[in-house]
């Protein structure tokens, strides 16, 4: 019998099972596809490895600024950058199964659901079937793109996330339906690669979850890449159209005609087929699993993690909840606690934020804010981007920091300091007094901080 039997092999389940390893425990990880999960294979790795490509291509084309001549234009070869981002993930994948074997973490390729609440059926890959035993079970099962009706994904023309990473060419022009964080991150990476872009939103900005300052930033920068974005409005449905494009009509009557589409409105939960029903698991209303803070299913010695837990769909906040149910399968007792968890968007220039945004920290407090712009900023002109500012919010009575906001270049390497200052409950005061390095990008916050108290030696007109 195994102490911990984990489903799923991404970012909870696989680091999740190394640490019981590491805590002298039997492991075993059922995985019918990848190890990484969505994080390694078909996300944050590959989409930043992309990402990466595209920045360093739109480098190249303002090459001239940096007094470099380039003595032919430089050209884009999406099969080259797509090899080398199968190169990155295939290593790090390898890296994963010598990380088991070297710990000795049992790994079954299978789907793995529950015959009781100990048993775990092993349908493996190679058409066998086995039984497991466990004390413990931990759900790392992840999610998927999810579809909406009437715009359902064939792969083909209507696409998710997936399908883009495998698209052996690049279209001349696409439809992002959804500007969230990954619809955000594709159309500044494609937009870059010279790809024609329409998005459309349903809400009224980009990035809805984010601060408003900060989606008045992006959709300035998508402007720039000549990226038209339509919000407060839906796609009602697809359709081809003559000319061989996929023809897209909107609520407001508009129809919008591109070559390829990507549906990138949300993640539906993979809890199917596992038997959770049959051992008395239950569900939240949107799918996920109900959890408490520890963790803890429904049932004694069950546990989730990660997306699947519907509490954050973060590849960082799963690996910090399978910590936590980890402790937990073992016998201590611990919660997860998420104060100061950073939100990182890869867009260019880059987003970054943690705590609450000036809307919400009105409803708590009277409160002051500070602002630094990035183009005030020695390491933005010797960077060449300019773009973006750092936002500071705090508790105008008790000078409390309340929340961070920054969009510019590196910010999400950046905002950890703030992120730190948040969970220790600093206060603006205590977080700009902080010696920065210089020159970097991380001076913008000190340099917010400040301003807040009307202080910063690098603005004009505090008084």
């Amino acid at each position: 019998m195994y102490d911990l039997v984990i489903l799923g092999a991404g970012p909870g389940g696989y680091t999740a099972a190394i640490r019981a390893a590491l805590k002298g425990a039997k492991v075993a990880v059922i995985e019918e596809d990848t190890v990484g999960g969505v994080c390694l294979n078909r996300g944050c790795i590959p989409s930043k490895s992309l990402i990466a490509g595209a920045n360093l291509y739109q480098k190249m084309k303002q090459a001239d600024s940096f007094g470099i001549r380039l003595s032919t234009p430089p050209q884009a070869d999406w099969p080259a950058m797509l090899g080398r981002k199968d190169k990155i993930v295939g290593g790090l994948v390898s890296g994963i199964k010598s990380l088991f074997k070297g710990y000795g973490v049992d790994l079954y390729n299978g789907f793995g659901s529950f015959r009781n609440p100990h048993t775990i059926h092993v349908q493996q890959n190679d058409d066998t079937e086995l039984d497991i035993e466990a004390k413990n079970v931990i759900i790392a099962t992840g999610s998927r793109p999810a579809n909406l009706p009437g715009l359902m994904l064939d792969g083909i023309n209507v696409l998710s996330s997936d399908h883009l990473l495998q698209l052996p060419a690049l279209p001349q022009s696409i439809l992002i339906i959804g500007a969230g964080v990954i619809g955000c991150e594709w159309a500044f990476m494609l937009g870059q690669l010279d790809v024609k872009i329409e998005m459309v939103e349903l809400l009224p900005r980009a990035l809805p979850m984010e601060d408003p300052s900060v989606s008045a930033i992006i959709a300035r920068e998508l402007k720039k890449l000549k990226i038209r974005l339509t919000t407060d409005t839906r796609v009602e449905m697809l359709e081809p159209s003559p000319s061989g494009l996929v023809k897209a009509i909107l609520a407001d009557g508009q129809a919008v005609e591109t070559e390829k589409v990507l549906v990138s409105v949300g993640r539906a939960f993979n809890t199917g087929d596992m038997g959770l029903d049959s051992v008395g698991v239950k569900l939240n209303r949107n799918g996920s699993i109900a959890v408490d803070g520890g963790m803890r299913t429904s049932v004694d010695g069950i546990y989730a993690t990660g997306d699947v837990a519907g509490k954050s769909l973060l590849a960082y906040t799963a690996v910090a909840e399978g910590a936590v149910a980890v402790d937990n399968c073992l016998g201590q007792k611990r919660e997860v606690n998420y104060l100061g968890v950073p939100s990182v968007i890869f867009t260019q220039p880059e987003v970054a934020s943690v705590g609450l945004t000036e809307e919400k920290a009105r409803e708590k407090a009277e409160i002051a804010i500070g602002s630094f712009p990035m183009r005030a900023l020695g390491k933005a002109h010797a960077e060449g981007e300019i773009a973006g500012e750092v936002k500071v919010i705090g508790d105008k009575k008790t000078d409390k920091l309340l929340g961070v906001h920054m969009v510019g270049p590196h910010v999400t390497e950046a905002i950890h300091t703030a992120a730190l200052a948040i969970r220790q409950g600093l206060t603006v005061t205590e977080l700009g007094s902080l010696v920065f390095a210089h020159p970097v990008i991380s001076e913008s916050i000190m340099e917010a901080c400040h301003n807040l108290h009307k202080m910063s030696v690098h603005l004009p007109g505090q008084r």
